[in-house]
């Protein structure tokens, strides 16, 4: 009887975990092609999609988890050198922005003295995420002391559509009109920061370059390489595409001639000396310098510049592969649309190349990034003894030669400076090169210094008798 028992037991307990078994795997079976067909269908065509659709809501119901991922660069977090705190704002009329990032300019006022004169010494803050790219360009209090160019909408706002249709079609005429209009007459046409459009094709989802002045720009840099007629949306590989999206906007720049075209001044080279060396031969200048009259230049965030420089750019590595790494959705391997510093993100995008512990990948940027910014101290603290005494000495000096020379001093050594000042890496994407500008930098500055000290200040300034017979 007992035997008969255990026998059913044993019967019963067998049906049960085969049929878990069973279960089990049929389950799996099922979870696997599931996330096979995810994998072979990686989004579902819900609305057509056009050359001429900018919003990034309406492609976001075709790519719904890229789309969650872009909407994340509302995010506001600092990091050691970078980033941005949520500061609480007032709206005004003016500006009706609830929330604004921390002002640079009262982090650091050697700023104010570095830009006298010019806009950035009104108002320069912290940079946000993509997502505020338009507004805090439309809002900022620069916008009340310059009249600033349509152009600045190439870096701001999503323009390709707008571009387009000023150009009958053809964006590289939109791009010439839309230069010369006012800002805030050119804004009327826009309406969103960076879309996928401005990096995508519609149809294939092939990344593409959209703005003219990559586009010339980085064939000047081919042409100097011995690639003539460089095509960069059909020559370019797709890592380098990886690259390219980013350094339509991550770049110096320049406004060339009355009507504001924008520019890259890349026809010498990418380093800071060769643009430096361009600007010297055209005689361009942003500013007239309000302490010291000397023709003054402004860097604009140069990232893509100071990376071409780097390790990271000789071994291959993409801007897209450390700030916008791989992630997993489901079974699906997506590129990371919240675009963000690596340093928030370090096992999706350092620890995928180097294997060791956050802790120390986290140490080892900031040691490169604290050794920058002690160096451009010092360099900013040469710039600024050099434009006080400079301007002091400046109604002293009277032959205009020396008055030229004295200045260009000045000129140089800010570029320099400020081209660290304005790269967003604080160094890190190219610490060595980072290094050498800011050792010109502090260079010019002192030669400067040591040319005032030399110069003849008053007009009857002559030698003792005694010892212009000695000198004889």
């Amino acid at each position: 009887m007992k035997e008969n028992i255990l026998k059913s037991k044993t019967f019963w307990l067998m049906v049960l975990i085969s049929s878990a078994v069973t279960a089990f795997a049929v389950f799996m079976i099922m979870d696997i092609s599931e996330k096979k067909l995810q994998a072979h269908s990686p989004f579902q065509l819900r609305v057509p999609i056009t050359d001429d659709v900018d919003d990034p809501a309406i492609w976001g119901q075709n790519f719904p988890d890229h789309y969650q991922m872009y909407l994340q660069t509302v995010d506001q977090t600092r990091t050691k050198y970078g980033g941005s705190e949520a500061l609480p704002h007032i709206p005004t009329d003016k500006d009706p922005r609830g929330q604004v990032s921390q002002s640079r300019l009262d982090e650091d006022p050697r700023l104010k003295v570095m830009w006298a004169g010019y806009a950035f010494s009104v108002d320069f803050r912290e940079e946000r995420g993509h997502a505020y790219m338009l507004t805090d360009q439309f809002y900022t209090e620069r916008q009340h002391v310059t009249k600033q160019p349509g152009t600045c909408l190439n870096c701001h706002a999503s323009t390709y559509v707008y571009m387009k249709k000023l150009g009958n079609g053809n964006i590289m005429d939109g791009f010439e009109k839309m230069n010369q209009l006012p800002y805030f007459e050119a804004a009327k046409h826009v309406k969103h920061p960076v879309s996928c459009i401005d990096c995508h094709e519609p149809q294939t989802m092939k990344l593409r370059v959209t703005k003219p002045a990559f586009i010339e720009g980085i064939k000047l840099v081919k042409k100097n390489a011995g690639i003539s007629e460089y095509d960069v949306n059909h020559q370019a590989s797709p890592q380098q595409m990886r690259v390219f999206v980013c350094a339509q906007c991550h770049v110096e720049y320049y406004f060339k001639g009355p009507e504001k075209r924008l520019t890259f001044p890349w026809a010498k080279g990418l380093r800071a000396d060769n643009i430096l060396a361009l600007y010297e031969e055209n005689g361009h200048k942003d500013w007239e310098h309000k302490i010291t009259g000397a023709p003054a230049l402004k860097a604009q965030h140069p990232e893509f510049e100071m990376y071409s420089q780097g390790i990271h750019a000789r071994s291959g590595v993409s801007c897209v592969d450390c700030h916008m790494p791989y992630k997993r959705v489901g079974a699906m391997k997506l590129t990371d649309h919240h675009v963000r510093s690596p340093v928030l993100n370090l096992s999706h995008s350092c620890q995928t190349c180097h294997q060791w512990p956050e802790a120390e990948l986290k140490a080892r940027v900031e040691s490169i990034q604290d050794r920058t910014f002690e160096v451009r101290g010092i360099a900013l603290n040469a710039l600024n003894e050099y434009i006080q005494q400079l301007g002091e000495s400046k109604d002293k000096i009277k032959s205009k030669k020396d008055l030229e020379k004295a200045q260009n001093y000045q000129r140089k050594a800010q570029f320099l400076v400020d081209f660290v000042e304005a790269e967003n890496s604080m160094g890190f994407h190219a610490p060595g090169e980072a290094l050498r500008i800011l050792s010109l930098s502090l260079d010019y500055s002192r030669q400067g210094q040591n040319f005032l000290n030399r110069v003849s200040t008053e007009p009857s300034a002559k030698k003792p008798e005694s010892v212009m017979k000695t000198s004889q």
